[in-house]
């Protein structure tokens, strides 16, 4: 979803003119341009899944494991589905709004809800095996390790909880300026540490086992004269690769590559973006709030292409299938990106609804929903 900008205002305020308002930076969506496409996209099936994610846009994105997508609509609507035929195996109705994304992990979904609830669910039937509360309202999916569930919520604050019973292990308070994106930074987890970015622009690294920063780096700082001009929130989930590094984006900030275990910056170029970066081989793709989508060497921070040809369209966070880039946009369009040329090589609509959270992607395998709660499942074809 694309994040709105959220005044956390202070409670004397609050008290007296309401805790929040919202602003969207402006940009003229671009008209599309006809294309001769090389690779098509074919409807496996569709799907509803419920009532879809609401006017308030909750980012309720779906999730795989296995042969089996889990989903859900924005009114509390749970549904698991047979990833190849798209029938459905369960659904359950819970009793509050789903606000985050979904997690799939060893045989549980887990979940969290607006009144800042985490809820853990079988996968194979649906059943709640336990529920938690944490310090408010939670937007991005719940993140597991091992032991750990670790959530992030919308005051900033970052909780670690026992998967397995839901209890409590420790919890970290982060800063949260005046103003901020309605949408939380996702944290990334490994076993011993946890790597979370704030709406200060800083990301620290928590100890897993007390919750403890262990270091912490800025990624962005503040400038202009206005609070809008000094947004700078890092709305995306860090992308940490195998060898240690750390990918980072920022809003009104830096696209950044650090040494994940000193937090050393190793390059870092301007570029604002509240989307999650994916990384290919050699290449990192970002969507920045523009929404034109950018390649970079992911060794040096280079640019090795650029395509403005969606700008204004507010594209989803890239998604990566079989030499593809893959986005939705604002009037429920998907598009697919040559991802060594970057140039636009397919399009279908799934639904006018828009789409608003990222695509899933399997091999050469789409599943897409839109605001609607259209569930599309697609397969790419040369």
């Amino acid at each position: 979803m694309r994040p709105t900008l959220l005044i956390a205002a202070t409670t004397a305020l609050a008290l007296l003119a309401g805790c929040a308002g919202k602003v969207e930076p402006e940009y003229t969506p671009r008209e599309l341009q006809s294309l001769e496409a090389t690779t098509e996209l074919e409807t496996l099936w569709r799907e509803r899944v419920g009532d879809g994610l609401g006017d308030a846009g909750y980012p309720v994105a779906p999730t795989q494991d296995g042969d089996t997508l889990f989903a859900a609509d924005g009114r509390g609507l749970v549904e698991a589905l047979d990833a190849d035929s798209g029938e459905s195996r369960w659904d359950v109705e819970l009793d509050t709004p789903v606000s985050s994304g979904l997690t799939a992990v060893a045989g549980s979904l887990f979940l969290a809800t607006r009144n800042g609830e985490i809820l853990s669910l079988d996968q194979a039937d649906g059943e709640i095996q336990w529920r938690a509360r944490v310090t408010s309202e939670v937007l991005a999916a719940p993140q597991a390790n091992q032991q750990l569930l670790v959530v992030q919520a919308v005051d900033g604050s970052v909780t670690a909880l026992d998967r397995q019973s839901g209890d409590e292990r420790w919890v970290y308070s982060g800063p949260r300026p005046s103003l901020t994106l309605r949408g939380t930074g996702t944290p990334t987890v490994i076993d011993p540490v946890t790597f979370a970015g704030f709406a200060n622009g800083r990301l620290v690294t928590l100890d897993n086992r007390s919750g403890q920063p262990l270091w912490e780096r800025r990624i962005a700082i503040p400038e202009g004269r206005s609070e809008i001009e000094r947004l700078v929130d890092l709305a995306g989930q860090p992308v940490l690769t195998q060898d240690g590094r750390l990918f980072v984006t920022s809003y009104n900030g830096r696209l950044a590559a650090l040494d994940a275990p000193s937090g050393e910056v190793q390059w870092s170029r301007e570029l604002s973006s509240y989307h999650t970066p994916i990384l290919v081989g050699d290449y990192l793709f970002v969507v920045d709030e523009a929404s034109h989508v950018i390649a970079v060497d992911a060794g040096s921070g280079n640019e090795i292409w650029r395509n403005e040809a969606l700008e204004g369209r507010s594209l989803t966070a890239p998604a990566f299938a079989t030499d593809h880039l893959v986005v939705g946009d604002v009037e429920g369009y998907l598009h697919l990106i040559d991802a060594r040329a970057g140039e636009i090589v397919g399009r279908t609509r799934v639904d006018g609804s828009g789409i608003g959270v990222r695509p899933l992607t399997d091999r050469r395998r789409i599943y897409a929903l839109a605001n609607d709660g259209t569930l599309e499942a697609l397969e790419l074809r040369q």
